[in-house]
């Protein structure tokens, strides 16, 4: 069967560009006016979402948007070329366009264009939709889901369309998921005429954010920057063993920095790197299963993570910066882990690098490693006090010097590029490999870092909107694209100036289109995923959610995440990072927030919300519906789904991490007060993720025996959570009477908080114990500190109850009801550092290694 299917398919990277291209930017590509049409809607889509996040429609005051009517515009251009580029059975015309399918994209822009067109008259009923706009509602409903159904596949789709039956037919429905359901009139208004459900949050974000990452990571890949980062990563570590697979991690983790797709981001690297793995020896399904879990951990990467970060942003109400410092840490561990089960795998199957193409001493080495680690020091150092210098001296003007100060490191840069050759892409398959020099290939593109400088400064430093910061990045890359050809050909002098400068505004052209095309997936997505908020929304299914899973898992937490990790894979199957999120954190974070209340935890919601997000990104290569390894499988010319099992094998170590973070927050950077606790986190959390690694792939410093695997693990999870064996030794908590309460709410801290344990009696008749931490604020009396957060008390009978629960406040927050009494208040006692645990964890790991050694010593000597 393999050698059939390697004749029929002599290029493995064409099928792989076909399943992208049916995945995320449309498998048509008509010919003559059709063609044209739709190329030039993707063009006109990307030169609106440029105006609409300019700040030229304030300038010239013509143009002007407000957030619902650019959320409408842009769902009218998602539709339109849903249906135009995305066939709808495989046995679809590709070639042309059919008439029902013009028909579709128009009615479906024109419902998606109802709010904007019609926006003075909706404002004046709103709440009261007349027949026309139901009618409009209805079929935009329908033609939205069959557009969805086309760029996504149906599991999107048949969710979407469940939930709006089970909002419509709630009366209907067993009593324990019943409700008052909502009329047709209720439906149509809330899903498609109001911001609640297709045009909720979700879309808003795409419109203001993702469509101009998206066009950014479009601009630099068409201006060459996607194969100068494969070629550096390939410079780099080619030649360690199983150098190429290496190179693999780290190209993938670079492009999928500011990629929006697992599947672009399987192709765009794996087109190169497969073939490269399987020649220095991996099988096809590891060498695409490595390609995989790399390009997948990218959508958990920082700063855009697939785009879900700006989402984490709306649904956690965090800062943006504050998402990026939370994610940043599990995901470089994670990468960090799958280098050494790479380099694990190389080290079983007794693989050697790609020969160097200049051999350096060490000493060499020492250098150039220590001039690039200060090098980057200085630069950031002189970027960052020196612009701040420039800001207080110059003023307004600073920006404009910066600015032209980053025009001549650009010229300069470009200058310095022109005295090494162009990187052309080499052909993974020929006979020759050559491992490309480091310094040369590093030089040639180092401006492609700039537009990247100027995002990440925009975000971190200057706190501008990521809409903003994303404008001003793509107006660079737009420079950069238009001149790189041309200032490349006038400082090597060759090539004709005029040809240059008119094949960069054929670049940038293709990229704009690019950008359009590829955002038909997302625009869709995050306006389907609409309609599951509007569910949650009208409905309240997210108690009934919270009820199912409490049910199930019998009110523990451990259970519970087990439990919605389950459903987060199976909710993420054959979705886009975006929609996916928006599906998983919008069903499933609360009930785990409720749940761990309950049990006594206080939860980051953050934290909850990075648990779906893994969770649901893991799908993408989890069989039987992990398009990416669908993807990688189409290269490598394996099996998917054994590539698909071997990627979700690899990927253990992230499904594990989500764990880790739900009950040592500092692993997100949460309650890290001094720089030492910091080191000591990043220290330990590197050796046990590389532990972990160990452990699951069965190999450490030589064949792991099950006994030194078990105990790989058991160091590994105390690095992870040393606090869990000392609260097993030094209990955290003790229990006071409720009834002393008062006393101890003013004995607090000043802006201290106190832990109370509440049973009573909720809304539905259900029994309800729980635990709960409220902020008790400035010194006062007790009933004062206690009334600051909400809870107004009396004493019956010797029992403490609540009397009232003030509106907003943070009891009423955490869903505290009237007549509940104070059983307990839990105070803590005192505990050794937690930080001891490591000790007898690194004796441990000390002895494996003593062991390990010693079997190793006696190996190569049998071998002698």
């Amino acid at each position: 069967m393999t050698k059939e299917r390697n004749t029929a398919s002599p290029d493995p990277g064409q099928a792989a560009r076909d399943l992208v291209s049916q995945a995320d930017t449309g498998a048509r590509e008509p010919g003559g006016v059709q063609g044209k049409v739709l190329l030039g809607t993707a063009l006109a889509w990307s030169l609106f979402q440029i105006w609409y996040a300019s700040p030229l429609p304030f300038y010239f005051e013509f143009g002007v948007f407000n957030t619902s009517q650019a959320r409408s515009v842009h769902l009218a251009f998602a539709i339109f070329l849903a249906f135009t580029a995305f066939p709808a059975l495989k046995r679809s015309p590709h070639d042309h366009i059919p008439i029902q399918d013009w028909i579709l994209a128009l009615t479906g822009a024109f419902c998606a264009a109802y709010l904007y067109l019609f926006y003075a008259e909706l404002a004046q009923r709103p709440g009261a939709p007349l027949l026309q706009d139901v009618v409009v509602a209805c079929i935009g409903l329908v033609v939205l889901l069959e557009a969805c159904r086309r760029a996504l596949g149906p599991p999107l789709a048949i969710i979407a369309i469940v939930l709006l039956c089970y909002t419509y037919f709630g009366p209907y429905m067993p009593a324990v998921i019943a409700h008052k359901g909502a009329s047709l009139n209720q439906l149509s208004d809330h899903m498609w005429l109001s911001t609640e459900g297709v045009y909720g949050v979700a879309l808003g974000v795409s419109t203001d954010f993702v469509f101009l990452f998206v066009l950014f990571a479009a601009l630099l890949e068409q201006a060459g920057a996607g194969n100068y980062f494969i070629k550096v990563a390939f410079s780099l570590l080619g030649h360690l063993r199983g150098g190429p697979a290496k190179a693999a991690v780290v190209a993938s983790g670079m492009t999928g920095l500011v990629s929006g797709s697992s599947i672009a981001n399987v192709v765009t690297t794996g087109t190169f790197t497969i073939p490269l793995m399987k020649r220095v020896g991996f099988t096809a399904e590891k060498a695409g299963a490595i390609e995989v879990a790399s390009s997948t951990n990218g959508q958990l990467t920082p700063p855009i993570m697939g785009a879900a970060a700006f989402l984490m942003v709306e649904y956690v109400g965090v800062p943006y910066i504050e998402v990026i410092k939370h994610a940043f840490l599990p995901a470089i561990i994670s990468y960090i882990a799958l280098v050494y089960i790479v380099h694990l795998e190389a080290v079983k199957a007794d693989m050697q690098g790609l020969p160097r193409a200049v051999n350096t001493t060490l000493a060499q080495k020492l250098f150039t490693f220590v001039s690039v680690i200060l090098g980057l020091i200085l630069l950031s150092a002189g970027i960052y006090y020196g612009i701040g210098w420039t800001k207080a001296v110059f003023g307004t003007a600073a920006t404009w010097l910066v600015g032209c100060c980053m025009l001549l490191v650009y010229i300069g840069l470009l200058w310095y590029a022109a005295r090494y050759p162009e990187l052309a892409p080499d052909d993974p398959e020929s006979e020759e490999v050559h491992l490309p020099e480091p310094g040369p290939t590093i030089k040639s593109g180092l401006y492609f870092l700039l537009p990247v400088a100027v995002l990440v400064w925009c975000l971190t430093v200057e706190r501008f909107s990521p809409g903003l910061s994303a404008f001003w990045a793509s107006m660079f890359m737009i420079f950069i694209v238009i001149t790189q050809r041309p200032a490349l050909a006038l400082f090597r002098s060759k090539g004709d100036l005029a040809t240059a400068t008119l094949q960069g505004f054929k670049d940038l052209l293709h990229g704009l289109i690019s950008g359009g095309r590829n955002m038909v997936g997302i625009g869709v997505a995050t306006a389907a995923a609409g309609i599951v908020v509007g569910t949650v929304t009208l409905t309240g299914i997210g108690l009934v959610m919270t009820e199912f899973i409490d049910l199930i898992s019998g009110g523990l937490l451990l259970p519970a995440l087990l439990f919605t990790a389950a459903i987060c894979l199976i909710l993420g199957m054959g979705l886009p990072t975006t929609a996916n999120y928006i599906v998983v954190s919008t069903l499933m974070a609360p009930v785990l927030v409720s749940i761990a209340g309950d049990s006594g935890l206080v939860l980051p919601l953050i934290a909850v919300h990075l648990f779906v997000f893994y969770f649901g990104i893991l799908a993408d290569d989890t069989p039987p519906v992990g398009l990416a390894a669908y993807a990688a499988a189409a290269i490598s010319r394996g099996d998917p789904i054994r590539t698909g099992i071997q990627g979700f094998t690899y990927d253990i170590r992230t499904a594990v991490l989500p764990f880790m973070f739900i009950f040592n927050t500092q692993l997100l950077m949460i309650g890290i007060d001094h720089w030492w606790e910091l080191l000591l986190t990043i220290v330990s959390a590197v050796v046990a993720i590389l532990l972990f690694a160990a452990a699951t792939q069965g190999y450490f410093l030589v064949r792991s025996r099950i006994w030194e695997t078990l105990l790989l693990l058991l160091v590994s999870f105390t690095l992870f959570r040393p606090g869990y064996w000392i609260d097993q030794l030094y209990p955290p908590l003790k229990l006071v009477e409720g009834a002393s309460v008062l006393e101890i709410a003013e004995g607090m801290p000043d802006g201290g908080s106190i832990r109370l344990m509440f049973e009573g009696e909720s809304l539905e008749g259900n029994q309800v114990a729980t635990s709960v931490e409220l902020p008790l604020g400035p010194k006062a009396s007790g009933s004062e500190r206690l009334e600051s957060a909400g809870l107004e008390l009396r004493e019956q009978e010797g029992r403490i109850l609540v009397d009232n629960v003030i509106w907003n406040s943070p009891a009423q927050l955490a869903k505290i009801d009237f007549d509940w009494e104070i059983k307990a208040i839990e105070l803590p006692l005192e505990q050794p550092a937690k930080y001891w645990m490591y000790l007898p964890a690194l004796l441990l790991l000390g002895v494996i290694v003593m062991l390990q050694r010693r079997r190793k010593g006696a190996l190569s000597g049998m071998s002698v």
